[in-house]
């Protein structure tokens, strides 16, 4: 069921005229969870863009050439914290971790927007120093417990200076709250679709564990028209364009990253008798990991040691992929992405039409992000579009020049299997 979310708008003191984030939009959102299965791992060619892995002595404030701390208080969501300045909320504990702590307290006087602040926290972003565009995001951490704790991993539109939000775009990698301990949330916000009409879905643990009681790795795989989540390497669910219903999808353009743990708010409640503090959101790392880095790619023979081609080496949309003779030509030098493509002439390996049915022809078709140019390529030999559940075949079982490749029912047979070079 849709969680009552709200947005997550600027805070009232924003800490640099670098703020940006803190005009920033809520995170949230809902949906009912999708099939699980297994998260892609990045390519070989894939590349870190980002990390911090939090190392550096205890009592340290973050690094300062990655991340920004905002300051001040969120009435928007009646978020009852007044986020901190410097280390007093975020510091390093000296063992790899950065922790971020919430306490009930108020040593500075702080003024929040129902009077006097209750509570301080700490909330973090990379605007200014580091955007992305498309690749995997993800933080490894270990969330805090308790009755009205929010502890958030998100993205927002690094234009959200200029368009405003929603119309930035925002992904929420992860939310938790605190009455719901078994449970993540990950959601997308957008024009027509922000706060409580956010378009995402949830995340149960198994066997009632709880995922305060230990580290886990929270991902998105982020590529044009796709956006897939993950909790330790299991997915949870995928959304395209057409889950929005027509509404503008607003998320092919750079995004920074936030992390932060907020008290109480609509969606949480506020904390009560049976919560603890302090309470604290402990981050092993933050790492983003793109495919665009360079590669020349390779061929992918099959069966008779023949390669799969482009007919005539044209790149122009539909032309067939077949097998031919080996000659090393561009028309059969493929690349495999860290967003599940395969690539060859700047053009990506598609199923015509999208098809699902055994003998649907594959060919080559401007890269669009859709399911049909989706792939996988198993430690089997296999090499399978997840949509259709069906393996790349090669017609007829047949290795003769000019033999149409096509999706088919993973049989395991010899015009089924490929070596692929990365």
């Amino acid at each position: 069921m849709d969680s009552p979310r709200f947005s997550r708008r600027l805070l009232s003191r924003p800490v640099t005229v670098l703020a940006l984030a803190a005009a920033m939009a809520g995170l949230l959102g809902g949906a009912p969870a999708s099939g699980a299965d297994r998260a892609p791992a990045p390519a070989a060619a894939a590349a870190v863009t980002f990390s911090d892995t939090f190392d550096g002595p205890a009592g340290a404030a973050v690094d300062s050439g990655k991340w920004q701390i905002e300051t001040g208080d969120n009435v928007n969501n009646h978020e009852r914290q007044y986020y901190t300045a410097g280390n007093s909320n975020a510091a390093l504990d000296g063992q790899g971790h950065l922790v971020i702590t919430a306490r009930r307290e108020n040593p500075g006087n702080y003024q929040c927007w129902y009077g006097r602040c209750e509570y301080t926290s700490a909330r973090l972003n990379t605007a200014g120093k580091f955007t992305t565009t498309y690749g995997h995001v993800e933080a490894r951490m270990k969330v805090p417990r308790g009755q009205g704790m929010w502890p958030a991993f998100w993205m927002l539109g690094n234009d959200i200076g200029q368009v405003g939000w929603p119309a930035s775009g925002e992904i929420d990698v992860m939310e938790n709250v605190g009455f719901e301990p078994s449970t993540v949330h990950g959601t997308l916000h957008g024009p027509g679709y922000s706060g409580s009409g956010g378009i995402g879905a949830g995340y149960t643990l198994p066997g009632g564990q709880v995922f305060a009681d230990a580290f886990h790795t929270f991902a998105v795989d982020w590529s044009p028209n796709e956006v897939t989540w993950s909790v330790d390497g299991t997915v949870y669910q995928r959304r395209t364009p057409a889950d929005l219903g027509g509404r503008q999808w607003v998320f092919d353009k750079p995004f920074f990253l936030i992390l932060n743990l907020a008290v109480g708010g609509y969606w949480p409640g506020d904390p009560d008798g049976s919560t603890v503090f302090p309470q604290q959101l402990v981050v092993d790392h933050v790492r983003v990991t793109t495919g665009d880095a360079p590669s020349a790619g390779g061929p992918i023979t099959g069966i008779g040691g023949k390669c799969v081609d482009v007919a005539g080496a044209n790149s122009a949309d539909g032309t067939p992929v077949q097998l031919y003779d080996c000659n090393g030509t561009a028309a059969q030098r493929w690349t495999v992405g860290a967003d599940g493509t395969i690539r060859a002439l700047g053009k990506c390996l598609d199923v015509a039409s999208g098809g699902t049915a055994d003998g649907t022809v594959v060919q080559l078709w401007t890269c669009n992000g859709s399911a049909a140019q989706r792939w996988v390529a198993n430690a089997a030999r296999d090499i399978v579009n997840p949509q259709a559940n069906k393996c790349l075949d090669a017609t007829g079982n047949s290795s003769a020049n000019g033999t149409r490749l096509q999706i088919w029912t993973c049989g395991g047979t010899a015009n089924q299997k490929w070596t692929v070079t990365r």
